[in-house]
């Protein structure tokens, strides 16, 4: 009886100890960058990374006069009425970066899985911004704490929040979400979820819609 007693007594303080550690995790945010930590794991097995194979077959449909190749779906137009507010406070048209391959993604402060993928970005953008244009959109409500979070974590990423209603094409279920628009302003790619971007294959695919 004692043991059982003494059992019973362990795991109620284990279990204690473990509803604190929740509560405090969840009171002061760390929620999100322990989860994000662990999910950033699974984003090393690659089983996450968006399947660029047929939206690669798509682009050289566009691109083609060949008949039995252009029986694939062609790549629909991106809408570009789309603002964007940087954090000086400026407004810049989405079109503003029409003729360019645009590297889109919606993110949020408060989202583990957009945590987890930015480093990976942010390696993307050190090696591609300049021949990529990248539009990372917070959808934080409040915009202070996306660039608080950008200066904290020293990223160099180009961060924005809508400054218009976002278009019906780019209203996703889920974050994060990231489209990938090629130099003809065709949408080439829609992935959600977290993703490892910092790839050899995903850098020449980016190569690819130039």
């Amino acid at each position: 009886m004692k043991n059982n007693k003494k059992n019973k007594n362990r795991s109620l303080i284990k279990y204690g100890v473990f509803t604190i550690a929740v509560v405090v995790l969840f009171a002061t945010g760390l929620h999100t960058e322990v989860i994000g930590f662990f999910q950033r794991g699974l984003l090393e097995t690659g089983v996450m990374n968006p399947k660029i194979e047929q939206s690669r077959e798509i682009s050289k449909a566009t691109n083609t006069a060949n008949e039995s190749v252009n029986k694939l779906k062609k790549l629909p137009k991106a809408d570009f009425n789309l603002k964007l507010r940087d954090p000086n406070g400026k407004i810049i048209p989405l079109s503003d970066l029409k003729g360019k391959v645009i590297f889109m993604n919606f993110w949020a402060t408060w989202c583990p899985p957009c945590v987890a993928e930015m480093p990976s970005i942010n390696q993307l953008h050190k090696e591609m911004g300049d021949e990529v244009a990248f539009v990372m959109l917070s959808l934080d409500r409040n915009f202070d704490k996306a660039i608080s979070f950008k200066e904290k974590k020293d990223y160099e990423l180009p961060i924005y929040a809508p400054a218009s209603k976002l278009p019906s094409m780019y209203e996703s279920s889920a974050i994060p979400t990231t489209y990938i628009i090629d130099a003809d302003g065709n949408l080439a790619l829609t992935h959600k979820g977290m993703a490892d971007y910092n790839t050899d294959k995903f850098k020449n695919f980016l190569k690819s819609l130039q």
